[in-house]
């Protein structure tokens, strides 16, 4: 709703006293996105946290030195006994294969997996030497002595100042996500499970070695790392992992035990203090911060504390699933990146609950099962995601490292928890997750899933926008999702009605994905652009309003909407629209209907400027690394794969316009780019006007000319029928 002046000088009045971020916030809800009831409750709750942090400033010392708080039976142990405790507990459980007592785990992976399993001792080996693989970025060496707070790749150290004083950016080359990978401590997984599959005690040694030196360069509530609760229950989620699979070594003694209770109770009262809850919307970190505590919760019910982290955060966590699963299945940050890592922490977590006998309503098991089946919806016939918005990466428990667009080893998880062989993708390995999320039952439940081909289905995912035309090997991804969290989104990208085209199993027109957050302000505003999506852009304007010194806010102008969808057995049909450029002094609607002639093999695209006056108009296709890219006639561009002679021609029916080749880049993991190739077609023209496209794939063997021909026929008469025209309204 609109506030009249006078309200907003009283709100201004209010504001005053709060630090310059807060201001900013809060006046922009005022501009009408929120209530005003919204607005009072999100000032009250910023008051509020201020008070805190103050007070947690006063007692940073206390807080570092206070020993772990146990339950009173547990207090009465002495040291050598709550050793023993730890050692020989059976319940509560963790994740299957993570149980060290499970020698089966040992025996399956060198049955199934033996080349994984040596690859893990070398780099369990690596890691002891302080090499690791980081991201995209490959192997780092983090030096004799780790440097917690250094950025491995800039060499910037933060200081140890409160947590939150720390500057997140400074767009001078370090990245904090960086350096927040490094402390998520994931590569001691790897260490772990190397230590179950040999027994090297030399693996163990490194482990409570890290820890310490850890502990020692980051005392409680001081420096980047503890800046973020994410970050802080990303890592306690790791360790905790971690720590299953090092419990039966000699290195765990009574001090080491409870320097890591003394941690995990640290981690977890951190993150209580610093919930990363708003009224303004929650995202990706406040349901990390409340899984965290889930974790601590229900693995160490030693701690006084952890009934009322489990019983808050299992409540907190479903209402969370309420908010953020859309009713197709899909996160609500606009991301596929950010889903998968979603995903993660429901599926983990509910795996987790589920060996302790914690129930979960039916209902939330459904969501968790549309988010798996979204998933495989949008999966393209390589078996990779399109990075559609933000990505970075991010794994909960990387027990394997997979690029941003892999998420087929959470629909093998899936197929084994909802016993259901159509998330079970055709042709792909069995991943090792199955093994150590799951154990040894898990292995046989899935062997014993029947395969069943699926793949060749269009889908419609309404509420995120998502629409998949799909026949055999053929693949159009349409995307119209908005900005995400309900228009207040940090993780979309100006990609409205843009596309991703596989044709004959190989990726030709691509979303470039993400590259790196803060290290670098210009290619970020870069890969979110929409200069550097498969769509059209008018008058060099943002679809969405951006701002390269602002990397995590974008405006809400587009409102994608679709306007028809139609799949059947020989064509399938998608219109959407969207407003992103109304805002201009002349302005222009954009509408973009694909069509998808399957028994042919081939689509058509029609776009359709609905506006007055001229304007220059930008149409681009920005095509995978790898393609060798020719104009033929003016008129048509072709792409190849020269390893298998695949191609897909891209043929405007409209224009006698020689295109441009725009060198840009792709991104298929955080940190790692390969040059590109946008192709461009760019003019001034008057409005309204309509534009066509037909995208021809030509496998190998196959005769281009005679394709050609076939399609020139089909458009013919599919322009003479009128069929394809873009629907009204």
């Amino acid at each position: 709703m609109n506030v009249c002046r006078e309200t907003r000088l009283e709100w201004r009045k209010l504001l005053v006293p709060l630090d310059k971020s807060m201001r900013t916030g809060l006046i922009s809800v005022l501009r009408g996105q929120m209530s005003v009831r919204q607005a009072a409750l999100e000032l009250a709750r910023r008051v509020r946290a201020a008070g805190d942090h103050r007070r947690e400033r006063k007692i940073l010392d206390e807080l570092a030195s206070k020993p772990p708080g146990l339950r009173p039976e547990f207090q009465r142990l002495t040291a050598s006994e709550l050793l023993r405790h730890f050692r020989q507990r059976k319940r509560p459980s963790f994740l299957g294969g993570f149980e060290a007592a499970q020698e089966s785990t040992v025996t399956w992976q060198e049955r199934l997996f033996p080349e994984q399993a040596a690859q893990l001792t070398k780099l369990a080996h690596r890691i002891v030497q302080h090499r690791w693989c980081l991201l995209g970025f490959g192997e780092i060496d983090f030096g004799k002595l780790l440097g917690w707070r250094r950025d491995p790749l800039s060499g910037r150290v933060w200081p140890l100042e409160y947590h939150a004083d720390i500057s997140l950016w400074h767009n001078d080359g370090s990245d904090m996500r960086v350096l927040w990978e490094v402390n998520r401590m994931g590569h001691l997984i790897t260490l772990g499970q190397a230590y179950v599959l040999t027994g090297n005690e030399r693996f163990a040694e490194e482990f409570f070695g890290q820890l310490d030196s850890w502990r020692e360069q980051n005392p409680v509530g001081r420096g980047p790392n503890w800046s973020c609760a994410m970050e802080v229950a990303l890592r306690t989620m790791n360790l905790l992992a971690a720590f299953t699979l090092f419990r039966d070594s000699a290195a765990l003694t009574e001090n080491t035990l409870s320097r890591l209770l003394t941690t995990f109770e640290q981690h977890g009262a951190h993150i209580q203090r610093n919930l990363e809850f708003s009224y303004l919307g929650t995202s990706n970190h406040y349901l990390s911060d409340v899984v965290g505590l889930l974790w601590l919760g229900i693995t160490l019910p030693e701690l006084s504390v952890a009934n009322e982290w489990r019983e808050w955060a299992l409540l907190e966590m479903l209402r969370e699933m309420d908010k953020q699963v859309l009713a197709d299945g899909a996160h609500y940050e606009a991301s596929t990146g950010y889903h998968r890592f979603v995903l993660e922490l429901f599926l983990y977590s509910f795996i987790l609950c589920k060996a302790n006998e914690i129930q979960i309503e039916e209902k939330y098991s459904k969501k968790l099962h549309n988010m798996l089946r979204y998933t495989r919806g949008i999966l393209r016939p390589d078996g990779l995601a399109p990075l559609v918005g933000d990505s970075d990466g991010g794994q909960l428990l990387p027990i394997v490292n997979h690029i941003a667009g892999d998420q087929a080893y959470l629909l093998a998880l899936g197929a084994v928890v909802f016993n259901d062989a159509t998330l079970k993708n055709q042709g792909a390995p069995l991943p090792e997750e199955v093994l150590w999320v799951l154990g040894e039952k898990g292995i046989r439940k899935f062997e014993g899933l029947q395969t069943t081909d699926n793949s060749s289905r269009s889908l419609a995912f309404p509420e995120t926008g998502s629409y998949v035309l799909r026949h055999g090997d053929l693949y159009l991804f349409f995307n119209a999702s908005n900005i995400g969290r309900n228009g207040r989104g940090s993780h979309g990208h100006n990609d409205s009605l843009s596309i991703e085209v596989s044709a004959c199993g190989r990726p030709f027109i691509v979303d470039p994905g993400s590259y790196v957050y803060t290290a670098d302000l210009r290619e970020r505003q870069l890969f979110r652009s929409t200069a550097y999506h498969s769509t059209i852009q008018i008058a060099d304007a943002e679809q969405n309003t951006t701002n390269e010194r602002l990397p995590f806010s974008i405006g809400n102008e587009a409102h994608p909407r679709i306007l028809d969808w139609q799949t059947g057995t020989e064509r399938d049909v998608v219109v959407g629209e969207h407003f992103g450029y109304e805002r201009l002094p002349r302005p222009v609607r954009h509408r973009r209907a694909v069509f998808f002639y399957k028994s042919d093999r081939w689509w058509l695209i029609e776009d359709d400027l609905l506006g007055k006056g001229e304007q220059t108009i930008a149409v681009r296709f920005h095509f995978d690394s790898g393609l060798e890219l020719t104009v033929r006639d003016e008129s048509i561009v072709s792409a190849c794969d020269k390893m298998t002679g695949v191609r897909l021609l891209v043929c405007s029916k409209d224009l006698r316009l020689k295109p441009e080749f725009e060198p840009q880049f792709t991104s298929r993991h955080y940190g790692a780019k390969t040059p590109s190739i946008s192709v461009c077609w760019l003019m001034r023209t008057s409005m309204p006007r309509k534009l066509s496209w037909v995208l021809l794939p030509v496998c190998a063997g196959e005769d281009e000319e005679a394709r050609l021909q076939l399609v020139q026929r089909q458009v013919s008469k599919v322009q003479r029928s009128g069929s394809a025209g873009v629907i009204a309204g």
